[in-house]
């Protein structure tokens, strides 16, 4: 009998044999393609024949690019002209394919931007990329929300700018919380004057150019104005407006230097590569963002080659803005092809230097120490997890002789029954997978019913996918049972160890106690490391379900947020929202002033407060 896979092994050596036989020794892009003409790869190459020839060569041993070979049914190329030519094509060909063993920043997200509108009133937001916005008026990027809306709240306590939506503006008629704490000068309902607040804006437009001295002077002079008309509360608003100002300068003030500049500092150890990416605004470090290269690997690389790579990728996938100076810890050997990249893509002359003085070799030395801590920490982690795995497995092996390689996970969250998700989370010795991660959107049940929604997640999941090492369920015996006569059905029940993790006494953490299908349940200590293993992917598990519920219920309220509660009908919404003047207000209500609306009472009031605030 002739073996089909034998056969189709057979056809693809050949053809990829032939392929590389006719290969030429020309610069150029090439597509590694999978069975079904998906892109898998994507890289550039002086010499196609060289470079492509490399990766079927017999002394590979890195299991990424094991991993890519062995699915490599198909090779494309593209010749090109110069070094240049092929760096943008290959990072337009990986923009637009997202190959999954290119260097891929999915998990991380575009910076974020400080936006002032051009309304009548300007309100102050934080939004990725820099949209539409007019020019001047939108300041950063930020690496991390915290430091966006950070200096949002600084805008508000500093000018009393508005942060509510241009509906929420329009619709009130009384002052909102904001203006009671003198985050905001009420200007929704008249309590300021189109000049004065033009004014303030002005000056936290200043403020986030850098120029604090022109707002220090402005500030003087209004309250020296005050002073002289006999507006002494006035006066004294300016004075702690100007003193805060100050306190803000000094503790600044070793950041507070001139220039801009996006900072590359990357390092290596026992294989983990991190590059720490520094950002430099007016003078101002914004903060900074570690990224891991998970890199396929032909031959040895140096660092000033990685961190090219990782430039290339970084602003074609991230970043919508690049600054007139790129900082870089290693001397890049194609500097003059990223370059001229950046200048056709953004339109933009940049300068990449990596011998720098002063003020920026301090950002560059501070971004080199973070570069080197992350990298520790990460070891760390994987050194823990590690024995985290095999700890796991000594307990597991009175119940199994399977090891445990990869480990799902999986958590049900909804609101009262309504607008249930199920989550899908995977771990293997490496730590979190997060492009593994999925999301199950729950229909056609009964509100509330957790077993129907696990079994509606695990049918879809498992008719499609192969199981696990070690399928953990987040419940009892009753969530086990479940999963058991799901993959019974589906005739996979021997292909994995199920476990179900029930809460212990008290639903505390540390305390939770494993059941499994045909072994007595086991109750580890709270310091064991199999635990914390099991609960860090639980837990995981839990994080991914309710993120992607509440995202879901918040597209929901985005049209008609009380919709979604029981028992409210179409009346009590609508006195809700006139008492309280809107649903932004809604949400800032106690449970209590909530009662204390006519036709609600205590009890609906509590079921209110709770499904606004799960």
């Amino acid at each position: 009998m002739i073996d089909i896979n034998d056969m189709h092994s057979s056809h693809k050596k050949e053809h990829l044999a032939h392929i590389l036989k006719s290969l030429p020794n020309l610069p150029g892009v090439y597509k590694m393609l999978g069975k079904h003409g998906e892109i898998l790869y994507v890289g550039k190459a002086k010499s196609l024949k060289s470079r492509v020839s490399s990766y079927f060569i017999k002394t590979i041993d890195h299991p990424k690019t094991k991993a890519l070979v062995q699915r490599i049914y198909d090779i494309e190329i593209i010749v090109v002209r110069g070094e240049t030519e092929a760096l943008l094509l290959e990072q337009n060909l990986i923009k637009a394919n997202r190959p999954p063993y290119n260097i891929i920043l999915r998990d991380d997200k575009s910076y974020l931007y400080v936006y002032v509108s051009t309304d009548k009133f300007p309100k102050i937001s934080v939004g990725r990329g820099k949209g539409n916005h007019a020019e001047g008026r939108f300041f950063g990027p930020y690496p991390s929300a915290y430091g966006a809306k950070q200096s949002i709240e600084l805008i508000k306590q500093l000018f009393m700018i508005r942060d509510c939506s241009n509906g929420n503006f329009a619709s009130r008629k009384r002052p909102c919380l904001e203006y009671q704490i003198k985050r905001c000068k009420a200007p929704c309902v008249g309590f300021v004057t189109k000049e004065e607040y033009q004014g303030d804006v002005q000056n936290a437009i200043d403020f986030l150019n850098g120029k604090t001295g022109q707002v220090q002077n402005s500030l003087a002079k209004k309250m020296e104005e005050s002073s002289e008309a006999m507006d002494f509360e006035r006066a004294i608003f300016y004075r702690d407006k100007i003193a805060m100002l100050t306190e803000m300068q000094a503790r600044q003030a070793v950041y507070r230097l001139s220039g801009e500049a996006d900072v590359f500092a990357i390092n290596i150890e026992a294989g983990v590569v991190c590059v720490h990416v520094l950002t430099v605004r007016g003078g101002q470090v914004l903060g900074g963002k570690n990224y891991f290269i998970d890199e396929i690997m032909i031959e040895d690389k140096t660092n000033a080659e990685r961190l090219a790579e990782f430039l290339a990728s970084f602003y074609f996938q991230v970043s919508d803005d690049v600054p007139s100076e790129i900082i870089v810890s290693e001397k890049l050997p194609n500097k003059t092809a990223i370059i001229a990249l950046l200048d056709e893509h953004f339109g933009k002359k940049v300068a990449i230097k990596d011998v720098v003085q002063t003020h920026r070799a301090e950002w560059l030395s501070l971004a080199r120490l973070n570069s080197k801590n992350a990298v520790h920490a990460k070891l760390y982690d994987f050194y823990e997890l590690q024995s985290r795995f095999t700890a796991l497995q000594d307990v597991l092996a009175k119940v199994s002789s399977r090891a445990v390689n990869r480990i799902e996970c999986f958590d049900i969250s909804h609101t009262m029954g309504e607008m249930a998700v199920g989550s899908c989370v995977v771990f293997d010795a490496g730590g979190s997978r997060r492009r593994d991660y999925r999301q199950y959107a729950i229909s056609g049940i009964t509100g509330g019913d957790d077993y129907a929604a696990m079994r509606q997640v695990l049918t879809r999941r498992y008719s499609k996918h192969t199981l696990p090492d070690l399928l953990l369920i987040d419940g009892g015996r009753g969530q086990l049972n479940i999963a058991k006569e799901v993959l019974s059905e589906l005739g996979k029940l021997d292909e994995t160890l199920l476990v179900g993790v029930a809460k212990g006494e008290g639903r505390k953490a540390g305390l939770e106690v494993l059941h499994f299908i045909n072994h007595e349940p086991i109750d580890l200590p709270p310091d064991h490391k199999a635990l914390h293993l099991i609960m860090q992917v639980r837990d995981e598990a839990h994080r991914f379900a309710i993120t992607a519920h509440r995202k879901k219920r918040d597209r929901a309220r985005s049209s008609s947020v009380l919709e979604v509660i029981p028992n409210l009908g179409p009346k009590r919404r609508r006195d809700l929202l006139t008492h309280f003047g809107g649903i932004s207000q809604l949400l800032g209500a106690s449970e209590d002033e909530i009662a204390n609306v006519k036709g609600i009472g205590r009890v609906l009031a509590r079921t209110i407060y709770q499904a606004l605030h799960a």
